[in-house]
């Protein structure tokens, strides 16, 4: 599967962003899905993610009650609707895919990137 994210950009703190991440080449409602995110000089680190249902999200710690993960299988497409954005939001997002159990992290496809900025 093939996975491309968008929805980037540059957003005062506060704010809010929608990112979302086109899949083609495979059957959309087998994957699970994540976000996951990328900081300069840090180690990418998890954000959200949603059992290929949709019935089972989950979050870091650091965006819960402010981020939110959906997909809609017959476009699909996954989102991450982003709200009360801090500048340590600031990172690359990427979009991933596995076909594993939904409880399992390990992405085995990934999207490009988008990267969102968040000014104070």
């Amino acid at each position: 599967v093939q996975l491309q994210a968008s929805g980037g950009g540059l957003v005062q703190a506060g704010g809010s962003l929608r990112l979302s991440c086109v899949a083609s080449g495979g059957t959309f409602s087998d994957y699970n899905m994540g976000w996951l995110r990328q900081a300069p000089g840090k180690e990418r680190e998890f954000v959200a993610a949603i059992s290929w249902s949709g019935f089972t999200t989950n979050y870091a710690d650091s965006v819960k009650g402010r981020f939110t993960i959906s997909r809609d299988n017959a476009k699909n497409t996954v989102y991450l609707q982003m709200s009360s954005l801090k500048p340590e939001d600031t990172a690359v997002y990427y979009c991933a895919a596995n076909d594993r159990s939904p409880g399992d992290y390990y992405y085995d496809y990934w999207g490009q990137g988008t990267q969102v900025t968040v000014s104070s």
